[in-house]
């Protein structure tokens, strides 16, 4: 089963924000999921509008979940992304 890290679209129509999912790649962009990581929403500027559950996604992204490009630019905003590819690195290193 491949597993995607991916947004889930929310909001009124003109005012959306997004949920970032874990979830199965088959799986319709707003249907089934198997957990939330964090939102993002785009109505406020950069950083400021993202929430992410560090351990979560780290523990997601060990697992090798793949993340779309947009979730890897939300990561890198939130510094997630670097601390994987740390810790990616340490584990290659050993």
């Amino acid at each position: 089963m491949a597993v995607r890290m991916r947004l889930m679209r929310m909001g009124a129509k003109k005012r959306a924000f997004y949920r970032i999912v874990v979830a199965d790649a088959r799986a319709p962009r707003d249907g089934k999921f198997i957990e939330i990581v964090g939102t993002y929403d785009p109505h406020k500027d950069g950083a400021a509008g993202v929430t992410i559950d560090k351990e979560k996604a780290l523990n997601w992204l060990q697992k090798g979940v793949q993340p779309t490009e947009p979730v890897v630019r939300i990561l890198k905003w939130t510094g997630v992304w670097d601390e994987f590819q740390a810790a990616k690195q340490a584990k290659k290193a050993e």
